[in-house]
């Protein structure tokens, strides 16, 4: 299986990406992980927000193909703990999935086709983080729960 998490925007704050690439680099022991960022929407000043949502969606499906499964990190998605999280991700590598793809939308969330095309919604807490934010916390989640699956002594319960 690989993964595959799909950002808009680049990340700006240094203290974000050498902790994003820290487990990054740690992940490449256990799957194969990348990351697409596609850039930020320019000269936004004159579109409304559903213009914004519909254009960052056309950008995210150059990205996506037929057999992924879309998983869109969002607030009004479902809830797990980090051991929960562990046993979703083995059950879609039992599952045979082959490309497992998490999108972190825009500010704004994401476009109704986005939710038509995705397969499922989570949530990293029922509280509000920066997108930049997210991306740190969602790659150190990716890790622990690889980490669990191998028994390692990382997660502490």
């Amino acid at each position: 299986m690989k993964i595959t998490l799909i950002q808009l925007g680049k990340t700006e704050d240094s203290y974000i990406t050498d902790g994003v690439d820290k487990y990054e680099k740690r992940l490449k022991h256990y799957i194969n992980f990348s990351t697409i960022t596609i850039p930020a929407l320019k000269n936004t000043k004159n579109l409304t927000v559903d213009e914004q949502k519909k254009k960052e969606a056309e950008l995210l499906f150059k990205h996506l193909n037929a057999t992924d499964q879309v998983v869109l990190l969002d607030e009004k998605g479902k809830e797990f703990s980090s051991v929960q999280f562990s046993a979703h991700i083995n059950k879609n590598m039992n599952r045979a999935v082959q490309n497992l793809v998490f999108i972190i939308g825009g500010p704004y969330g994401f476009d109704p086709k986005v939710y038509e095309r995705a397969n499922e919604k989570i949530s990293l807490s029922k509280m509000t983080f920066s997108h930049q934010m997210v991306r740190l916390f969602f790659v150190e989640q990716l890790y622990r729960a690889f980490t669990i699956l191998k028994g390692e002594p990382y997660h502490h319960e």
